[in-house]
């Protein structure tokens, strides 16, 4: 995509920042919604007695303070490529000084793509488990809606997903506004009850937090998988910087995301305190819900309303994420080519992914219906967000170390404090694992074996490619200086390949076969960088070998979709070569992968490569070749 445009057409830093909070923090500005509850009443509960409200409400606190706002805010999203973010950026960030072929950098990058597999499992259940607590919101009302919650979740999520085709920059200016008016909801709801007890406001001090810990035993422990639900949003912050920027997401949190989110919580702990004191078992209401309980009666139905079109906006924090993760993976080589589509001519990022959209949908609705609940669906909740967030930090330290130079007094701290704090609530969300938890487990398991073995297969593809073409595109052409027996045709043909120097297959399969050669041949590679954006100037690279021989190199970013027509003619625009994509002959070689026994992975992972490769978008449909200009030469090689 183009990235030079003129400042006029983008959007402005409050368009920004209503767009990020509408998109960003749908995610954690939904979360007081099942949080707190879960901290009372759920597989990881203490008794919600006026001490532990407030030992709870000071973990709440410092765990928003520490890990959103100090860690994500102040230190991880200094680590993006271009203003990108996500794990896969930092990935990119944390290898980018080591050395090609150590083992170190190899463990590295199998942690990184294990992180990002695990934002997969994510994925899916965070639409579930939001829009489900909002729709429970009418049991408070009236008993009578509890047979249709999960049918009326169902029909939200399936409209969510179906509005994904609009691109998030769209779907961002549709929700901001209404996430404005959810903040402000939130917080009046908060202090509405923060001015019954204000006694709660002392949960800022941390000796409270101890206090639970030194006095509550086991539980206090295990509540921290309930406390950890509060920041569930904040990898998805991170991988979303790129379609907003760091500022606008920074001032969005501090002018209202965090203010909001500290008097909802307050609000939510003074009021169970009241009501405790007056109902001493009234957490084990199934139907009891501290956070409507928040408003007035009358205000009930406008807030479930609301709180329903807010959790279909925190579902759109993970999904844009999920996007952007996808084609970051597609372009470092970890996942097939996948149809992707462009929803913004002006802001850079904005993609939709089809196949992706449909299969979050699907997981989603299996997900509603198989648990049932929120409550249900909290115990799957939380562990691999905490094993992703374990991941960002040790890549953090990779790149802060190694690509910015920062000597160990600035960086072990940091990293130190990050993984002591994230390792606990790690261990208190491994009570979850046989209760749900395996679920995002298993689901990031089967990705991170999808992932490494396409990575993997495509290595061994182009080996065996490379030793059944053994001549360099230098020798080919020496070597038809003098041949007599090759017929040359008018035209031009454009041959590709993945290797910038060696034969292409294609061609050599084309001359073995038809005995023929253009006047003039191109060989064409697209390389993908290890930063998300590259330069339109900087994107083509030509080459004159021979008289009629020409290398052209088309260099895209990670978050960066190949379209070899825009690159042709930008070939012509900066070095004159006249090559009109309607009028040239692409010749591309059609790999059909035969597992085999001898060599490369275990049998059962080369059938899976064999089948990924045959769902994989075709060249010509993800390079955007003109239809009717292509020819593709089939080839069988085994792995």
């Amino acid at each position: 995509m183009n990235n030079n445009h003129s400042a006029e057409h983008r959007p402005s830093t409050s368009a920004l920042v209503i767009g990020a909070l509408g998109v960003v923090f749908g995610d954690i500005g939904t979360s007081p919604l099942y949080s707190l509850k879960e901290c009372f009443r759920g597989h990881s509960a203490v008794p919600a007695s006026p001490e532990n409200v407030l030992g709870v409400l000071s973990l709440i606190v410092w765990t928003l303070m520490l890990i959103v706002t100090v860690k994500y805010l102040v230190f991880v999203m200094k680590a993006d490529r271009n203003g990108e973010g996500g794990i896969l950026a930092l990935l990119s960030l944390a290898v980018e000084k080591l050395d090609l072929k150590s083992k170190g950098r190899a463990i590295l990058l199998l942690t990184g793509v294990a992180g990002a597999a695990l934002l997969f499992g994510d994925g899916i259940i965070t639409p579930a488990i939001s829009v489900l607590s909002a729709v429970e919101g009418l049991n408070v009302i009236t008993p009578v809606f509890k047979p249709y919650v999960v049918p009326l979740t169902i029909g939200i999520l399936v409209g969510l997903f179906a509005v994904q085709r609009a691109g998030s920059e769209k779907v961002g200016r549709w929700f901001g506004p209404i996430t404005v008016i959810w903040f402000l909801a939130i917080a009046v709801g908060g202090i509405r009850w923060i001015i019954q007890d204000p006694g709660v406001l002392a949960c800022v001090n941390p000796k409270y937090a101890i206090e639970l810990f030194t006095h509550g035993g086991t539980k206090a422990f295990f509540v921290l998988g309930g406390v950890f639900l509060v920041v569930t949003g904040g990898e998805a912050l991170y991988a979303d910087m790129g379609h907003f920027g760091a500022n606008p997401i920074r001032i969005a949190w501090f002018s209202m995301v965090l203010p909001s989110l500290f008097f909802n919580y307050l609000g939510q702990g003074a009021l169970v305190r009241l009501k405790v004191m007056e109902n001493p078992t009234i957490m084990q209401n199934e139907d009891f819900s501290p956070f409507f309980e928040l408003f007035p009666h009358w205000a009930l139905i406008p807030m479930v309303i609301l709180a329903a079109a807010a959790t279909v906006i925190a579902s759109q924090a993970l999904i844009t994420g999920t996007y952007s993760l996808t084609l970051q993976a597609i372009q470092l080589g970890y996942l097939p080519r996948l149809g992707i589509k462009h929803t913004s001519a002006h802001t850079r990022g904005q993609i939709y992914i089809p196949s992706i959209n449909w299969m979050l949908m699907i997981s989603c609705l299996i997900l509603v219906k198989m648990f049932g609940s929120s409550e249900a669906l909290a115990a799957a909740y939380g562990i691999a967000v905490t094993l992703t967030m374990i991941v960002t930090t040790i890549l953090f330290f990779f790149a802060a170390r190694y690509k910015w130079g920062w000597d160990l007094n600035q960086t072990v701290p940091i990293v130190v404090i990050a993984l002591i704090i994230e390792v606990t609530f790690f261990g208190a969300n491994a009570v979850k694992i046989l209760e749900g938890g395996w679920l995002p487990l298993v689901v990031g398991a089967v990705l991170f074996t999808l992932m490494t073995t396409w990575s993997t297969g495509r290595r061994l593809v182009r080996e065996s490619l490379d030793r059944s073409s053994p001549f360099s595109q230098d020798e080919l052409i020496e070597s038809l200086k003098n041949s007599e027996r090759i017929i040359k045709v008018p035209g031009t043909a454009i041959f590709m390949s993945a290797d910038a120097h060696r034969a292409p297959n294609a061609l050599m399969h084309n001359m073995k076969h038809n005995k023929v050669l253009h006047e003039r041949i191109v060989f064409m590679t697209i390389t993908t960088e290890d930063h998300p954006y590259v330069s339109p100037s900087h994107q083509v690279q030509l080459e004159e070998l021979a008289p009629g021989f020409w290398r052209l190199t088309g260099h895209y970013g990670f978050l960066q979709k190949p379209d070899v027509p825009q690159l042709l003619r930008r070939a012509k625009h900066y070095f004159n070569f006249d090559c009109n994509a309607e009028q040239v002959t692409f010749f591309l070689g059609r790999e059909t992968v035969v597992p085999s026994k001898k060599r490369g992975m275990a049998l059962w992972r080369e059938s899976l490569f064999s089948i990924l490769s045959r769902v994989a978008e075709p060249p010509g449909t993800f390079f955007l070749l003109p239809e009717g200009r292509v020819v593709e030469l089939g080839m069988r090689v085994a792995i």
